[in-house]
């Protein structure tokens, strides 16, 4: 079996996975972001401890997908935004293996959401994808030939903070990247702009499901700005399946037709159709996919197919 943890800045995830990737048990825990990295994965470990020991069967390795710019070869976190206090130069991989006893292996969250997606979810067996998570902040990675594509400086996909998507500020100090209109933060900031109340983005959801029309209108612009990522994603690579999660993708109902609606008047250039589909994971999808990403590295992965 295989351990999967996903640290993220408000909650950790934990599973245990057998070699199919069915997870066999779970739990969640607040993550401690400001009390430095080893008590986040300190934080961890606790969470895991009473599900390997009511889980039979022999743990073998262990995957971790972290927020953050993360150096995979080595298992440290690079870079960390403001959420966290001593995580950025953090050895995680190094923390998990001494705790554990078994080798693991560190990915950035995103990545890992889309190797849960593309091995257990609902893009599995697809050889090319492009991931797109819609939380606190846009998140993408890319799925190329049946493989992770991170690119020569592991940025690859990471269409939220491409430009070209308005002129408001982002919180990473650029202007008018897709953050800025279709993360949960951003949806909170623009119903605030047009309302002077500020909800947050769930909330602005269930105002647009009682017909209030500035929540409607925040939610059609993160769908059309969506919807321009994907064009330019498959006008530059030509990858047209699409997988959307994280917690602002749970208002499906509003943001598919958004991204329908502006994806059929400016479709991929390749007029090839674009394959759109919620993730199937949920919460589960970076733990499922820190491990499976784990799977791979052990040579234990038993090829997935459509």
């Amino acid at each position: 079996m295989i351990a999967g943890i996903d640290i993220g800045g408000t909650t950790t995830q934990v599973v245990i996975c057998s070699d199919d990737l069915t997870v066999l048990d779970g739990a969640e825990v607040a993550t401690p972001a400001f009390e430095g990295g080893r008590a986040m994965v300190g934080a961890a470990l606790d969470a895991l401890a009473p599900l390997l020991a009511r889980t039979p069967g022999r743990l073998v390795g262990a995957g971790i997908g972290a927020a953050g710019v993360v150096d995979a070869v080595n298992g440290r976190i690079l870079v960390a935004s403001d959420s966290f206090r001593g995580w950025a130069g953090f050895a995680v991989t190094a923390a998990v293996e001494e705790a554990l006893g078994v080798p693991a292996f560190l990915d950035n969250d995103v990545n890992a959401f889309l190797y849960g997606e593309v091995c257990a979810g609902a893009v599995r067996g697809e050889a090319d994808v492009l991931g797109m998570t819609l939380g606190t902040g846009v998140g993408g990675a890319l799925w190329t030939n049946g493989a992770l594509f991170p690119g020569p400086h592991g940025a690859a996909g990471e269409i939220g903070h491409i430009p070209g998507f308005g002129d408001l500020p982002c919180s990473c100090g650029g202007r008018g990247h897709l953050e800025t209109l279709a993360s949960g933060r951003s949806i909170t900031a623009r119903y605030a702009d047009r309302t002077g109340h500020r909800l947050t983005a769930r909330e602005v959801a269930e105002a647009a499901a009682k017909g209030d029309e500035d929540a409607l209108a925040v939610y059609r612009a993160a769908g059309t700005g969506i919807a321009h990522a994907i064009v330019i994603t498959a006008g530059v690579v030509d990858i047209t399946t699409v997988v959307v999660g994280g917690g602002v993708s749970r208002a499906w109902h509003l943001l598919e037709p958004a991204i329908l609606s502006a994806l059929a008047i400016e479709p991929p250039v390749s007029g090839h159709p674009v394959r759109l589909v919620q993730a199937a994971l949920s919460s589960d999808a970076v733990a499922v996919g820190a491990a499976a990403r784990a799977r791979r590295e052990l040579g234990t992965e038993v090829r997935a197919t459509a």
